[in-house]
């Protein structure tokens, strides 16, 4: 116990699986929270006389199912091995911490998930701007960056680290700035100084400056890159070569999405259980780092014509070319998760498995690279040539390792016959033992004439001869007698003996060669890890854009014209995902959408509730998007002028846990869109101001359209959607406002919707025939359209508030009167007997609908 506590003492804030013997052991609270989390048994040890110690523990070879479920649950998990022999020692066994696993710095498989990044994130608040960099431990990438409050807002956001490092000074002001959503853990002040994370850098990568990596300026970026590379050392991850390079993230290079465009776009995840998002639509790639990079093209829409349409040139010719399309599928599926086997050899964790499959995965590059360099696509051709199969190492592994060889190197047969003549030698002598035994048995039955003798092996005492008692007699002199049985007698001979050993021998022999031999193999592919990733990045990206071909061809995309413009014209856009949600036989209406900065720089869209105004803002958004991260879009056609930022302020939600409303949050999302508003901006409002008195909304909203035209740099492109009709007013007096409505029917009383956007406002919002759809009740239903039509015939001079007072008056009239069935109570009655069907009704049913009345009247 007292290794133990010294031991846990260096990592307080850790579980600490301590392995004793066959078990990992967890003591005291770390015990206590491991039973809870890992569903194992909690029991108690004396420890001393005075006192108990709790106790949960698992079996070794159980790590890889119970070690995921303590990282997932956001703990820290120090591993504590014996580090030598117990049978080599007499004294207790020396253990010692082999590593540290948290949320953000794993590699093994069971924790992460293959579809995205597992990253680790430094943030150094600096005195102006922050410094910010990402790792992932499992990939080697690793990303630099700085920028104020909101750019560092929208990157964790966008990265979604699954832990943050930050200095323990700064952890109030952390989440007051970013939320208590983050794992964060706190590390001293003096780590994020320039000096000790420049150096740290520079260790690493070998180099006298960091210059070739374009971030030599970026000194608050720095301290957070060289806070990471410390943070790894101090978890015992020291084997780190495939952290080959630092890129810088450019803030220029990417459309702007800020969190609240993420999340209310739902390009990743839904806000609603069972929705989809757009990720869900577009993701039909085959391998993992495909996935991966998707998810960050997808939140790193481009801002630069000549990329965008390099995207769109290849999407194209795998549409022409459905043989290479056919070629990719069939070759990306066997490729597997290069980025993370290849970090896998750097840390030392490679199985033979793994080798194989990177000997596989190599193999497959190879008809993938003959394809794209004949190809007369330009970005194709670039691709072939940067692809590598390796083939030297590739052969070297076909060579030296089995086709099918067991997960792990100790449970052996992994290195094929022929590599090594000792090796060979080793297994005739350990697995053609058989015929050698055969042969010795033979012999002994021929010398001693006892047709039943017979050799075997137990583990007690090793290999035996066994005679029947028959022909005990016949036994030879120099048989050492073992054992004896009911009906025979077991001996040995030194011959056997002799053999045993050499046999025992040659299999620890063989073991220990074969770890060498594998090892070697191992040490030879860290030599590839640089050109391996850079493989691996080049398949991912195929892997995007041929998923991009699939998906448009499934749902019938076109390629959006990209232009380096202000005009964004959409003809019979779709929305991606509701698209795909509709009942079995309806068809999505599609609708155009026009906006420029001098003719039609802001639409206001009215129509009633359900009639599909946020739909169509979101899916202009998504289709502007989707153009810009190289595309096909659900349209019939697209011209895309490059838009910089896209903001949206679609729906909103109570953050009670930072005491602001509804109204609070709208207001701050507001004004982050108007402070930050750009000439290429693509904005969108949806029921902007519902949450405060009607007249405040209808203010704040009429300001806000008005600040957007008249801003003198920045004219926005905006669709504004609301209920508020008064801001129709609006076209007559700014030149650039348009309005438009989403069109109804209304047929007998009931209202058809349409989702056509026309031009002009629209009048009504048919918020009471919506209310009757969703299976309000009948008398509530009646009782709102009394109200609504006395509020409509009373002169609006009034104001509002006096008409609600006569109606006010009015109920209090109709609650005196028994006989007024105007009240809402009577109505439910009169409805309820209404619905009766008194010619089958039964004596039981009558009495029991009269106690239901009964209760109706009572109001309980």
């Amino acid at each position: 116990m007292k290794q133990y506590f010294d031991i846990k003492g260096k990592h307080p804030d850790a579980i600490l699986l301590f392995r004793v013997g066959d078990f990992y052991e967890t003591f005291s609270q770390d015990a206590i929270d491991a039973a809870e989390i890992l569903g194992i048994t909690l029991t108690r040890r004396a420890n001393g006389s005075a006192q108990y110690v709790e106790l949960a523990g698992f079996p070794h070879h159980a790590l890889d199912t119970y070690l995921p479920k303590l990282v997932r649950a956001g703990k820290r998990v120090a591993i504590c091995d014996q580090l030598e022999d117990p049978k080599q020692t007499t004294k207790l066994v020396k253990r010692g911490i082999t590593e540290l696993v948290t949320p953000g710095v794993s590699i093994n498989d069971n924790i992460l998930n293959y579809k995205e990044n597992n990253f680790l994130c430094a943030l150094h608040f600096a005195k102006k701007n922050f410094g910010i960099s990402f790792l992932d431990i499992s990939t080697g990438e690793f990303l630099i960056a700085e920028g104020n409050k909101e750019y560092v807002d929208k990157l964790l956001s966008n990265f979604s680290p699954k832990e943050i490092l930050i200095e323990r000074s700064n952890k109030k002001q952390f989440e007051e700035y970013f939320g208590s959503r983050f794992f964060t853990f706190e590390l001293d002040d003096w780590i994020f100084t320039e000096d000790a994370a420049r150096d740290r850098l520079l260790k690493h990568f070998e180099t006298k400056n960091l210059k070739g990596f374009g971030v030599e300026h970026l000194t608050d970026g720095v301290i957070a890159a060289g806070t990471v590379l410390h943070y790894l050392d101090a978890t015992q991850h020291t084997m780190i070569s495939h952290i080959t390079t630092l890129s810088r993230i450019e803030e220029d290079r990417y459309v702007r999405l800020d969190k609240f465009t993420v999340r209310s776009l739902e390009l990743i995840s839904t806000m609603n259980e069972g929705g989809k998002s757009l990720l869900d639509i577009l993701d039909k790639t085959i391998s993992p780092m495909g996935a991966r990079m998707l998810r960050r093209w997808l939140v790193f829409p481009l801002k630069e014509v000549k990329p965008i349409n390099d995207r769109l040139a290849v999407v194209e010719y795998f549409f022409r070319d459905p043989s290479l399309k056919q070629l990719l599928e069939e070759h990306l599926s066997l490729i597997g998760d290069l980025e993370r086997i290849i970090s896998k050899v750097a840390v030392g964790r490679v199985t033979p498995r793994e080798v194989v499959q990177l000997k596989v995965a190599l193999k497959a590059i190879e008809p993938i690279r003959e394809a794209f360099l004949n190809s007369d696509e330009p970005s194709l051709k670039a691709i072939g040539e940067k692809l590598n199969p390796c083939p030297i190492i590739r052969d070297r592994i076909e060579k030296e390792v089995q086709n099918d060889p067991p997960a792990l190197i100790n449970k052996g047969s992994v290195i094929k016959s022929g590599v090594n003549a000792d090796l060979d030698e080793l297994r005739k002598i350990a697995y053609s033992g058989k015929d050698y035994l055969l042969h010795i048995q033979q012999r002994e039955i021929d010398t001693t004439g006892i047709p039943s003798l017979k050799i075997s092996f137990n583990s007690v005492f090793g290999y035996y001869i066994e005679v029947r008692n028959t022909h005990k007699d016949k036994v030879p002199a120099d048989w050492i007698r073992k054992q004896t049985l009911v009906n025979a007698e077991r001996y040995i001979t030194q011959e056997l003996k002799d053999y045993e050993e050499k046999i025992l021998g040659a299999e620890e022999k063989i073991l220990s060669l074969e770890t060498t031999l594998y090892n070697d193999l191992v040490q030879s592919l860290v030599d590839y890890i640089p050109t391996i990733q850079v493989n691996a990045n080049l398949i991912a990206r195929t892997d995007c854009l041929l998923s991009f071909a699939k998906t448009a061809e499934q749902n019938k995309y076109i390629r959006p014209n990209i232009e380096d413009s202000d005009v964004l014209n959409i003809k019979n856009g779709r929305h991606p995902v509701i698209e795909k949600q509709l009942p079995l036989g309806e068809t999505y209406i599609a609708n155009d959408v026009y906006l420029d900065s001098n003719k039609q720089q802001i639409i206001i869209i009215t129509g009633p509730n359900m009639a599909g105004k946020s739909a169509l803002l979101r899916q202009t958004a998504l289709i502007n998007l989707m153009a810009q991260i190289g595309c096909y879009v659900p349209a019939e056609s697209a011209q895309i002028g490059i838009v910089d930022k896209i903001f949206t302020r679609v729906g909103a939600s109570d953050n009670i846990s930072l005491g602001e409303s509804t109204f609070m949050v709208e207001m701050n999302e507001a004004s982050d869109i108007l402070n930050n508003l750009s000439s290429r901006s693509l904005v969108l409002f949806d029921e902007l101001g519902r949450g405060t008195s009607t007249y405040d909304g209808i203010s704040i909203a009429w300001a806000i359209v008005e600040y957007i035209h008249e801003h003198p740099k920045a004219r926005a492109k905006t669709l504004f959607a609301t209920h508020y009709h008064e801001l129709n007013e609006m076209e007559k007096s700014f030149k650039r406002i348009k309005n438009y409505n989403v069109s109804v029917k209304e047929v007998d009383n009931k209202v058809i919707f349409l989702r056509k956007l026309v031009k002009g406002g629209s009048e009504h919002s048919f918020g009471i025939h919506v209310a009757k759809m969703a299976g309000m009740p009948q008398s509530i239903v009646k009782r709102a359209d009394t109200i609504l039509k006395q509020l409509e015939t009373d002169n609006r001079k009034q104001g509002i508030s006096k008409p609600i007072a006569e109606i006010n008056e009015q109920r209090e009239g109709y609650q005196l009167s028994f006989f007024q069935l105007d009240d809402p109570v009577l109505s439910q009655v009169r409805d309820e007997i209404k619905s009766l069907d008194v010619n089958n009704l039964t004596p039981v049913e009558a009495l029991n609908k009269l106690n239901e009345i009964k209760k109706i009247v009572s109001g309980k």
